[in-house]
């Protein structure tokens, strides 16, 4: 007897788990020749208010753990992906119209850019940190912290490579993120989901919404519990106003990026969700 295939359902992941929108819409994702794909959750601004909780909720436990610790939960996240290559490597065939030779050279990118972020996580604070030189009998040594909840547009032409490098260099540095996929090629994130969901991310360190980011980065913009935002995949919409919008909240903003390099790996892209403390100590006087 022939069995029936079970379909997979793609929702939302806020918090660590895994809702449909609240709004209860959903909109159809299309393979490159038009054919249906799947049923993607269309993220409401309730929902993008829920990630905001969710995301400032987690932010304490994620920037008080150790770097070193931090890097390792990012390797972990590779070592993930690694184990499920072939099923990214499907999803981005059919979203995108791939060989399955250039679907599997972008899974290793994005496997590799985990590894290559992870391993900055302990290195990262003696590069962009400083020792000053003053005068008098005192270290004054500069270091960097953590901005607190970033809100990012991902790269809209891409399934997994863009949405893993705007994601990753955030995390880094001690943030947790509330991001909005790719509006066509949104499968690939919530299977990134999965995978950051059984992995040690601590719940609501990463929050991914699908649907229109039209419609829901004015909400992330303007919402006073996010600390910055990446519009890095938000050059086809009227970036401008939500870059008024975040400024009226002081929130420090990354403008879109166009082309192959958009969201490139850079040490720039940890650093710009830092903020910089700086700290007086007496030297001893003996």
């Amino acid at each position: 007897m022939s069995r029936l295939a079970v379909p997979k359902t793609y929702k939302l992941f806020i918090g660590g788990a895994f809702p449909r929108s609240e709004s209860g819409r959903t909109y159809e994702v299309l393979k490159a020749d038009g054919a249906f794909l799947a049923n993607a959750a269309k993220a409401s601004r309730k929902d993008a208010r829920d990630a905001i909780l969710a995301a400032r909720g987690a932010v304490g436990s994620w920037s008080g753990a150790t770097a070193y610790n931090r890097g390792q939960v990012l390797y972990r996240i590779a070592e993930l992906l690694e184990g499920r290559r072939a099923q990214f490597v499907a999803e981005i065939e059919d979203a995108e119209g791939l060989s399955r030779a250039q679907a599997t050279a972008q899974v290793d990118e994005a496997i590799d850019r985990w590894v290559w972020y992870a391993g900055w996580a302990d290195k990262f604070a003696q590069v962009a940190g400083n020792a000053n030189p003053v005068a008098g009998p005192y270290f004054n040594i500069s270091v960097p912290e953590p901005t607190g909840v970033v809100a990012i547009v991902a790269p809209q032409d891409s399934s997994l490579v863009g949405l893993v490098s705007a994601i990753a260099p955030a995390l880094v540095a001690g943030n947790s993120v509330v991001v909005v996929a790719s509006e066509r090629y949104p499968l690939s994130a919530i299977s990134l989901a999965e995978v950051l969901a059984t992995s040690d991310v601590p719940k609501g360190v990463v929050n991914i919404l699908t649907g229109s980011p039209a419609e829901i980065a004015p909400w992330l913009a303007s919402h006073s519990d996010v600390n910055a935002i990446d519009l890095v995949g938000a050059g086809a919409l009227d970036w401008i106003d939500l870059e008024i919008a975040a400024a009226d909240t002081l929130k420090r903003v990354l403008r879109p990026e166009t082309g192959a390099d958009a969201a490139a790996p850079a040490l720039d892209r940890i650093a710009a969700f830092t903020e910089t403390k700086t700290v007086w100590h007496t030297k001893s006087l003996r």
